[in-house]
């Protein structure tokens, strides 16, 4: 495969959206953690809730809030085909066979989350660690200081939510227990240009973003409302930056739709 590919927009351009990004991510840092606390503090105190739905459109005023300011940062749909998604989501209903069932209700969520931030890291990972082997051809330095930073913003998410989970008592999450990330890995090891990692990176950032639209509708916390509806925009933010670097200018939706979110069933835990 060409490992030929050429940056749509300016190297300045992609640097003063990466300072936009992380301008907004640490402004929603202090929230993120205040509502963080909140949520491990109500979950040490209550009873497990039951498993949430998979679906609960618009419940609330919180919801509905998400819901809009995700559609400002999102972008719409791409007049190009999509590469195969490694990461989709299985059916409604879908169970996971291998999983103890050590997190339940808003814990279940909680560590999906964990596990969808994890996985991100590991990707922006992979492909520094790709870009330094040569495997992708020429990288700009705009396009590695944005994967940089966006793995640093996901850490700090998988930092928030971990700290809900052994606040609540229970093991933190460090790896990917995921049934779709063998899939991810694959292809991760397949990319051949810095284009074919941003179409992957794209795919894990629009499932992250949806899914915790799909948290706001259906954890019982409040705390977890406000952790999820916190972060969802910055996710939001990388997902159109990336539209930018496949050269795919980002349409905002009137709502950003949750067919991608991911079903806790990818729970291998």
């Amino acid at each position: 495969m060409s490992t030929d590919w050429e940056l749509p927009i300016s190297e300045q351009q992609l640097a003063r959206l990466t300072r936009d990004m992380e301008e907004a991510h640490r402004e929603t840092l202090p929230a993120m953690r205040a509502g963080a606390l909140d949520l491990a503090a109500e979950l040490r105190t209550r009873p497990a809730p039951q498993e949430p739905g998979r679906r609960r459109f618009l419940l609330g005023v919180g919801g509905a809030a998400a819901a809009l300011t995700l559609a400002a940062c999102s972008s719409g749909k791409s007049a190009t085909s999509p590469a195969p998604n490694p990461s989709s989501t299985p059916a409604s209903g879908a169970a996971s066979g291998s999983a103890s069932g050590q997190y339940t209700g808003d814990l279940k969520v909680v560590a999906l989350a964990t596990a969808l931030e994890n996985q991100a890291v590991g990707a922006y990972q992979a492909a520094l660690d790709a870009a330094k082997a040569g495997k992708l051809g020429t990288v700009p330095p705009a396009v590695a200081t944005f994967i940089t930073t966006a793995m640093g913003q996901h850490a700090d998410h998988a930092k928030a939510w971990n700290g809900v989970l052994t606040g609540a008592g229970k093991p933190a999450i460090t790896d990917v227990p995921l049934s779709n990330q063998p899939a991810t890995l694959d292809a991760l090891g397949k990319a051949a240009t810095v284009g074919d990692v941003a179409q992957l990176a794209l795919q894990l950032e629009n499932q992250a973003a949806q899914t915790y639209l799909f948290a706001t509708y259906n954890v019982t916390s409040p705390g977890g409302i406000a952790t999820a509806a916190t972060i969802a925009p910055v996710e939001a933010m990388h997902a159109a930056i990336l539209h930018y670097v496949l050269g795919q200018y980002p349409v905002p939706d009137d709502f950003l739709p949750v067919d991608k979110a991911a079903n806790p069933a990818l729970l291998t835990v």
